[in-house]
């Protein structure tokens, strides 16, 4: 099966923790502190658009972009009705993307620049982003760091809802830097019984100098790196890390 055929149907359910509100909030600041105005933003990976519903209904005009045409059905269901301009949904991977113009903004949120597990691969998608912002325009991403990902190496993890019931293995290859998860997902049915069905996904950890590098031989000017939500750098040992980079002008 497909990463994410199974996993669509049950995303939300699994992430409602997430606090996606708060990292929108957290978005626009950076938005602010960039001194641009801005209007029109990309959301790259943008999964069952949960952040795309919001910023449309915060008056953005969105463009949302993800591999996965499972994802992206749940995404245009959820848009249907929003007040604000409609957002326009592509079917594209992160290294593929291709805009008819540019944008004010493009973010990348919840750890997916991680799931591009080939160094190139990363650089491409920077090459590619820098390609369609603005000159001037900001780019902001968030990834599971290094060392949060070595942690997880043979965990074993439990999400239980009222409906849905995962449980997730983790193994982390020091040397690639590559955690896989291994996903069980059950899902109850309409007659009471359950089904079942896996998934494996795969992340690779990079560093705080690695992406800084890549991001300014891509043209990306001003590349700052923060904490998990906060306007400080990383600490020692941050789970999550979030950058933000200013397209050459």
């Amino acid at each position: 099966m497909s990463a994410y055929e199974a996993l669509a149907g049950v995303y939300d359910a699994l992430t409602e923790d997430v606090g996606y509100r708060r990292r929108a909030d957290y978005l626009e600041k950076l938005f602010q502190k960039s001194g641009i105005p801005v209007h029109t933003v990309l959301d790259l990976a943008c999964g069952t658009g949960e952040m795309t519903a919001i910023l449309t209904e915060r008056g953005y005009e969105l463009i949302a972009a993800d591999a996965s045409p499972d994802m992206l059905a749940r995404a245009r269901e959820k848009a249907a009705g929003l007040a604000g301009e409609p957002p326009v949904f592509l079917h594209q991977t992160m290294t593929g993307l291709d805009l008819y113009g540019t944008v004010d903004a493009a973010v990348c949120c919840l750890d997916s620049l991680n799931y591009l597990t080939s160094p190139k691969d990363v650089q491409k998608a920077f090459q590619r982003l820098h390609l369609f912002i603005a000159p001037g325009g900001i780019l902001i991403f968030d990834v599971n760091s290094v060392e949060k990902l070595a942690s997880l190496d043979g965990q074993v993890f439990l999400d239980e809802r009222e409906d849905v019931y995962c449980v997730w293995r983790t193994e982390y290859e020091k040397r690639s830097r590559i955690c896989s998860y291994w996903m069980d997902i059950f899902t109850r049915r309409p007659d009471g019984g359950w089904s079942r069905s896996g998934e494996e996904h795969r992340q690779r950890g990079y560093t705080v100098d690695e992406l800084r590098m890549w991001l300014m031989d891509a043209g990306f000017t001003r590349v700052r790196a923060y904490g998990d939500c906060r306007m400080a750098g990383p600490r020692e040992k941050e789970q999550r890390i979030y950058f933000s980079a200013i397209r050459g002008k």
